[in-house]
C-alpha cells in the first residue's frame, strides 16, 4: 500500500472545492434565468421542446410554420410529416410589438434589404432610412415574407439576439437556420405565432 502525502490530497480537495464554489453562481444563474421587464424570464431545456403538430393545424398542406413567443422556438413540418425542424429564435421586445395569429408566407427574399417602419423610425430617428443586402443588413441573408405588413421571419448577424425579445415585430433566426427554413418553406406555407 502506498501512502500520499495528506498535503497534496489536502491541497487538491481544497482547490476541487475552490473551483466548484465559483462556478455555483454560474449554474445557478443559468438554472433561475434572467430578468426581463421585472420578471424571471427561465431558460432551460424543458422550454424548448418538440411539438406535435395537429394541435395547432387541421393540415400540413404545403408546409406549416408554428411560431412560440414565450418559448423563443420556431417549428416546422414538411406536407409528408418527414421533415421536422426546430430553431431558437429572437422576438419581439414588447407586447405592443408582437403580432398573433395566423398568416402564410407570401415572398421568399434571396437577398433581403431593409427599411425601418415608420414607427421604428420614430423610436430611432438616427436609423438608415434604407440598408442594401449585405453583411451588415438586420434581416440577415434570407427573409421569409407574412401577410402582414413589415412582418418577417428572416436571419441575423447579430447572433446575440437569439434567444431574447430583441426584435420590433420580426421573428429573426441564425443565418444559417434561416438559410434552412428558407429552402424547406414554400410560397404559401400557412405560419402561426402563438
Amino acid at each position: 500500500m502506498t501512502d500520499f502525502p495528506t498535503s497534496r490530497l489536502n491541497r487538491r480537495a481544497f482547490l476541487a472545492t475552490g473551483v466548484s464554489i465559483l462556478a455555483t453562481p454560474a449554474i445557478s444563474q443559468q438554472i433561475a434565468g434572467s430578468e426581463e421587464d421585472g420578471q424571471i424570464v427561465r431558460r432551460n431545456a424543458s422550454s424548448f421542446r418538440a411539438l406535435d403538430w395537429q394541435p395547432y393545424f387541421d393540415n400540413l398542406r404545403g408546409g406549416a410554420i408554428l411560431v412560440d413567443i414565450t418559448s423563443r422556438a420556431l417549428h416546422y413540418w414538411d406536407e409528408s410529416q418527414s421533415i421536422y425542424k426546430l430553431y431558437p429564435t429572437s422576438v419581439p421586445l414588447s407586447e405592443d410589438l408582437t403580432r398573433r395569429g395566423r398568416t402564410k408566407v407570401v415572398l421568399k427574399d434571396p437577398e433581403p434589404d431593409w427599411r425601418p417602419t415608420p414607427a421604428m423610425k420614430v423610436r430611432n430617428p438616427d436609423w438608415p432610412d434604407y440598408m442594401p443586402p449585405g453583411p451588415d443588413n438586420p434581416l440577415g441573408i434570407r427573409a421569409l415574407h407574412l401577410t402582414w405588413a413589415y412582418y418577417r421571419i428572416h436571419g441575423t448577424h447579430d447572433t446575440r439576439k437569439i434567444g431574447r425579445k430583441s426584435s420590433n415585430g420580426c421573428i429573426g433566426l441564425y443565418n444559417e437556420h434561416i438559410t434552412e427554413l428558407y429552402d424547406l418553406a414554400s410560397v404559401g406555407t400557412q405560419v402561426l405565432l402563438i
